[in-house]
């Protein structure tokens, strides 16, 4: 995996929001950039955005906490609501960090988490970047095989390096080469917190009202968001399949999309360089920078 140095002036602390503690990074100084990460075992929020912060931390205040559920943030989730839960949670590191409008950056599970906080609170948010966001288009037809994989880690015989092995090179990246066995063990030792175990953060809800709940296509406020957005998917994205983004573009009021060829679920590692270029030009638009 390539190694980027941490950038200069990184902070890490952790903040109460509620009855949970939420552990967040950040560095930079301009405009806020909150970047919310996936959704699949062991991950976290500087993991996911290795290659990403130091770039985009030379013009905004970039923000990278770990959601809740994951990494050194509290664990459990509700799961009658899981977006609905975490965007209420970021909203809350918002307001105990004196942030009243920031622009959010979010990878899958975090791309859906970004949706529900513009639904639920649009006037805390500026623009919207996606990357292969979980929620829209292509539900109807059942969950992908990338999705079945993640979902299904701890189900069966439980979590094991072999079974995340398996995820991050087949369903993550498009060249499972690049991820290297030091990537998969971070992942995997932190995978088998026993907390996260207890409770893994993303499961098929019984109650249909919570399944219902995580096909935000079907929530008719996604057609009234109207915040810009930069919707980015790889074209070989095995976890959430590209006819999601046609959906984005497609039905919401101010949604640009870009398609990566020849890349999978994680567009900010595969092409980072690219990612870096187009998120800076996107979120500087208008932006005091």
């Amino acid at each position: 995996m390539l190694q980027t140095p941490d950038p200069e002036g990184l902070k890490e602390q952790v903040v109460a929001v509620g009855a949970r503690e939420i552990h967040v990074t950040e560095v930079g100084d301009g405009p806020v950039v909150i970047k919310l990460h996936g959704g699949g075992p062991g991950a976290s929020g500087m993991s996911n955005f290795s290659r990403n912060v130091s770039t985009l931390a030379q013009r905004f205040r970039v923000i990278v906490p770990d959601m809740p559920g994951y990494g050194q943030s509290t664990k459990r989730l509700d799961q009658s609501d899981v977006f609905g839960d975490l965007a209420h949670s970021m909203i809350g590191l918002m307001d105990a960090l004196g942030i009243e409008r920031a622009s959010v950056v979010g990878n899958s599970l975090g791309g859906a988490t970004a949706l529900r906080m513009a639904m639920d609170h649009p006037g805390r948010i500026d623009r919207l970047v996606l990357m292969g966001p979980g929620g829209v288009g292509g539900l109807q037809g059942g969950p992908s095989l990338g999705l079945q994989k993640l979902i299904g880690y701890y189900k069966g015989d439980g979590p094991s390096r072999e079974k995340l092995a398996e995820f991050l090179r087949e369903f993550l990246v498009a060249d499972g080469t690049a991820v290297s066995d030091e990537m998969i063990e971070a992942r995997y030792r932190a995978s088998i917190d026993p907390e996260v175990v207890a409770n893994p953060p993303l499961q098929v809800p019984n109650d249909p009202q919570a399944m219902a709940r995580l096909d935000l296509s079907a929530d008719p406020r996604m057609t009234q968001i109207d915040h810009p957005t930069l919707a980015l998917w790889g074209d070989a994205d095995r976890v959430n399949l590209l006819t999601g983004g046609h959906w984005l573009r497609e039905n919401m009021k101010s949604c640009d999309l870009y398609i990566f060829a020849g890349v999978g679920h994680w567009v900010q590692w595969e092409r980072a360089a690219e990612f870096n270029a187009v998120c800076t030009a996107f979120l500087s638009a208008n932006a005091d920078v």
